[in-house]
């Protein structure tokens, strides 16, 4: 049994060798532990630490990709290298290595295909009242969405099964949490979380300038990840609404043409019509989205089987 952890970086040469020496190197239930490190086109010295650390992989992307896309290049790589489990954490040694264990118990015991380091955000003394609010705001949005129990939506120290790795996509290029918890609960696979500790604050967040651009970015991938596996209830959604509006603004008009008082209410009845159009062929977009979705999932199955393949010849 294989474990490769790995470790997206951009310029972490300060933090990145505390969190190379805090990973454990034996595991009860793992023959073998592997660290790979995704260079996201880091400009200071990180590869140079990594080399000096004796990292087992080195992932250099040739300029900075974004850590969505360092994080599914890294679980791809590390699918070829032939692990088991992928657990991944962040370079700046922000969560307690030595919960790995813990981590990865519910995949060695056949319980979990995922598992979500829990943080506890209202322990987490560097995290302000506002930050704790909108973390538990957004994952208990991201729990209705996907109908899974995670506490910790955004927390990045994860484990993943050999058999999850090879079902996950990303397609944003901002953060891969929220979406891979989505894509996840909409595959039915088997998510379970543990509670982690996590170490003194080493710098402010590179993942967004500020919380607004940062809900505003997790909105959009929010909306473009449920339409993905639910455009027909997004679309209906979006189309029942205008057609009700302009279903009533349709009999307000009717109510004052029986009146005899149709005068001045003219442009209510253009606006309900339009209104009644608009949200008729958006419901008709949801049908024609939802035909697409499912030549998606056949494409996902297809990939999978391919990548599967890939593997097994190599073994």
């Amino acid at each position: 049994m294989k474990l490769i952890i790995q470790i997206p970086c951009l310029n972490e040469e300060k933090t990145l060798a505390d969190t190379l020496n805090a990973l454990p190197r034996k595991i009860d239930g793992i023959d073998v532990i592997e660290t790979l490190v995704i260079d996201d086109g880091s400009t200071d010295q990180t590869l140079k630490v990594a080399s000096q650390q004796k990292v087992d992989h080195i992932l250099q992307l040739t300029n900075n990709k974004g850590l969505a896309k360092a994080f599914i290049y890294g679980i791809n790589h590390a699918l070829k290298q032939g692990a088991d489990i992928i657990v991944n954490t962040d370079a700046d040694n922000q969560y307690d290595a030595g919960a790995i264990p813990e981590l990865i118990r519910p995949i060695l015991d056949g319980t979990a295909d995922i598992v979500i380091g829990d943080r506890q955000v209202e322990t987490v003394r560097h995290f302000s009242p506002l930050k704790i609010f909108l973390q538990k705001t957004g994952s208990w949005a991201v729990r209705q969405l996907s109908g899974t129990q995670v506490p910790d939506a955004t927390s990045g120290f994860r484990a993943y099964s050999k058999e999850a790795a090879l079902q996950l996509n990303v397609i944003s290029d901002f953060t891969y949490t929220v979406e891979t918890i989505i894509s996840a609960g909409k595959k039915n696979l088997a998510i379970a979380h543990v509670p982690v500790k996590t170490n003194k604050k080493t710098r402010e967040s590179r993942l967004f300038p500020n919380i607004r651009t940062y809900l505003q970015r997790t909105l959009v991938t929010i909306i473009k990840v449920y339409s993905m596996y639910k455009p027909l209830k997004v679309f209906t959604w979006a189309g029942g609404l205008t057609f009700s509006v302009g279903f009533a603004i349709g009999c307000r008009y009717l109510y004052f043409f029986f009146q005899g008082r149709t005068e001045g209410h003219v442009q209510s009845l253009i606006l309900s019509a339009i209104l009644l159009i608009v949200g008729f062929q958006i419901i008709m977009m949801g049908v024609v989205a939802e035909l697409i979705a499912i030549n998606r999932q056949l494409l996902e199955d297809i990939q999978v089987r391919v990548k599967r393949g890939e593997l097994e010849s190599k073994e």
